[in-house]
């Protein structure tokens, strides 16, 4: 096993309390798919143990006929990539803000609530971060079928 595969079970193991589902998307990667409640355990589990660090946070647009929506949290160990996946309801979403445990989540957490609509509870800073101050309320531009993808905001 080379120093990426073993990078990566080590964090899988670390993981192994919250039975999260995982895949293999492409050498070197792993996703593992946790209830939204566990984001801030599985943070605290990676982070306690010195397994990396945060690199982004993405969200995924399922579609409205779907009704569902992943909120992606990466993390790295050198070139290991490891990526927590939340699915929440595509409307009304929410998590536990990371801010507590890495600061610097703040800004990633501001992009997804405005881009997608998702709620961050405990989040030092919901200022808006890219959009402008008179943007509608409600509408997402990253959300498939909002009237700002289409370019009609």
């Amino acid at each position: 096993m080379n120093a990426v595969e073993t990078a990566l079970q080590t964090a899988l193991e670390h993981l192994a309390p919250l039975n999260g589902q995982v895949t293999t998307p492409e050498d070197g990667r792993r996703d593992v798919t946790i209830n939204a409640g566990d984001l801030l355990e599985g943070a605290r589990l990676l982070l306690d143990s010195g397994w990396g660090y945060l690199t982004a946070i993405t969200g995924l647009d399922h579609g409205e006929s779907e009704g569902v929506l992943e909120v992606l949290v990466h993390f790295c160990a050198g070139a290991a990539v490891l990526t927590l996946r939340i699915r929440l309801a595509r409307v009304g979403g929410e998590l536990a803000s990371l801010c507590a445990l890495i600061p610097a989540a703040s800004v990633f957490e501001r992009e997804i609530s405005e881009m997608f609509g998702v709620t961050f509870s405990g989040s030092p800073d919901t200022r808006r971060l890219f959009l402008p101050d008179e943007w509608p309320e409600g509408v997402y531009p990253l959300l498939k079928e909002s009237p700002a993808a289409a370019g009609e905001a």
